[in-house]
């Protein structure tokens, strides 16, 4: 059923995944229907009716929506179920080599809309509607690349950095009102956004990931679902305003 269809019944949990397709996007939608969440997802793609209906077939739970931007889906979310328990702000941008001097500012506001306007944006939505409730949880898909950036990678890290400290800045403003929120900062994330399996799923890739990482390998879906799921669940509360490091020991 799509997410515009009317008089769609009450969701126990209602939990908005943006991006669905992209990053960190299919491994929360997945780990949150098995949880018992009905999920309504955005990406660009669903803009496209048929593109909605075989994103949904087969995953029970999972709704596709037609809101042009992360912030309209989680607009949408309120006003179709009355409720929002948990938002994952998966937010993605290439990762663009671009030297300190070569800056292009076409291309560095395009970065910071996709990777520190829109999570800003979605975090306001969300904290809108869960402090008049009282509760929930926000989570924000990052990067760990700030910790180590990479020459010609400027742009990337810094923006990603500036996401990561505006969520700590959010769970402290939000935890008065029940409302949690952290950073997950993923690398060696397998996606094909950006640790494609084709490139690092070979024996010349798994050679390269036991040198730069302890665990020796790409974190999968599951796991980072998993740990969506964890954030979302009200089990430890007390912990917000964390930048989780998800990267296999590297950070």
């Amino acid at each position: 059923m799509s997410a515009d269809t009317p008089g769609a019944a009450p969701a126990e949990r209602v939990a908005v995944v943006t991006h669905a397709t992209r990053y960190a996007g299919p491994g929360s939608v997945d780990a949150l229907r098995k949880a018992g969440y009905t999920v309504l997802c955005h990406d660009e793609s669903f803009l496209d009716e048929t593109a909605r209906a075989a994103f949904e077939d087969g995953r029970d739970g999972a709704v596709a929506c037609a809101a042009r931007t992360a912030p309209g889906a989680v607009g949408q979310a309120v006003k179709r179920y009355g409720r929002l328990d948990l938002v994952v702000s998966n937010d993605v941008h290439p990762a663009r080599y671009l030297p300190v001097d070569q800056a292009d500012p076409a291309e560095l506001r395009r970065a910071a809309e996709a990777l520190l306007v829109t999570p800003a944006t979605v975090i306001a939505k969300a904290a809108a509607h869960m402090k008049r409730r009282g509760s929930g949880h926000i989570v924000v898909l990052t990067s760990a690349a700030p910790l180590r950036p990479e020459t010609g990678f400027s742009v990337y890290s810094s923006l990603r950095a500036g996401a990561s400290t505006y969520a700590r800045a959010a769970a402290r403003e939000l935890a008065p009102y029940g409302v949690t929120v952290h950073a997950i900062a993923p690398n060696f994330l397998r996606s094909e956004t950006y640790y494609p399996p084709e490139q690092w799923e070979t024996d010349e890739g798994r050679e390269k990931l036991r040198g730069l990482l302890p665990a020796g390998r790409l974190g999968t879906a599951e796991e980072i679902g998993d740990l969506v799921v964890f954030l979302g669940s009200g089990s430890a509360d007390f912990l917000t305003g964390d930048v989780i490091h998800f990267t296999g020991g590297w950070a």
